[in-house]
């Protein structure tokens, strides 16, 4: 899995907190604001598989970043992302106002609800609040204002794997923190004399 990172600097990883997800991304882009360095690309939720992200999303560790059109209908060619009922609030650390929402989708394989396959693939959507969006969208152009930009929402896609917690971040451990972590077995294991 080969991280998609072209657009950062040697040496920069893009870890995002939700607020800086939702602040300093998402409401740029809905407010037609250039975001620097342009490193999230926009793409469409219905033409990719979640397997079939890395190389076209924005790729950091096990996980996949991009733009997408808020839209009710979220199905691929080889299935269909399905709502979990989660919602969280994305709040500020200043001043904890609430800034976005989070929602949790899971990835099915087939057709429908019915034949539908649970996977390990996971998508957290986020999105603006209305009001935060529409007092920006009444300071465009008339030529603007055709297209409702409140839409835009940022996708975070991953895999969970089978014996991963879930407050697990999803970073692994580098052949030297594996072998420290070993070190504290030491204790148990008995030396020749």
């Amino acid at each position: 899995m080969g991280d998609n990172n072209a657009n950062l600097p040697p040496g920069f990883r893009f870890y995002p907190t939700d607020e800086e997800l939702v602040v300093h991304f998402l409401h740029r882009k809905a407010s037609l604001l250039p975001c620097q360095p342009h490193v999230i690309p926009d793409l469409h939720l219905s033409q990719y598989d979640p397997w079939e992200l890395d190389g076209t999303a924005l790729g950091e560790g096990n996980q996949w970043y991009y733009y997408s059109r808020r839209t009710q209908n979220r199905v691929t060619e080889n299935g269909y992302w399905k709502e979990t009922g989660i919602e969280e609030a994305v709040v500020t650390s200043s001043s904890n106002k609430r800034v976005g929402i989070k929602k949790y989708f899971v990835f099915h394989v087939g057709e429908s609800t019915a034949d539908g396959i649970k996977t390990n693939w996971i998508m957290q959507e986020y999105s603006l609040l209305d009001s935060a969006s529409s007092s920006t969208r009444s300071s465009k152009t008339k030529s603007h204002q055709k297209t409702d930009y409140s839409k835009w929402v940022i996708c975070r896609v991953y895999e969970l794997n089978e014996d991963e917690d879930e407050d697990d971040d999803g970073t692994e451990l580098s052949c030297l923190d594996e072998v420290f972590l070993s070190l504290d077995d030491l204790d148990e294991i008995s030396l020749p004399n």
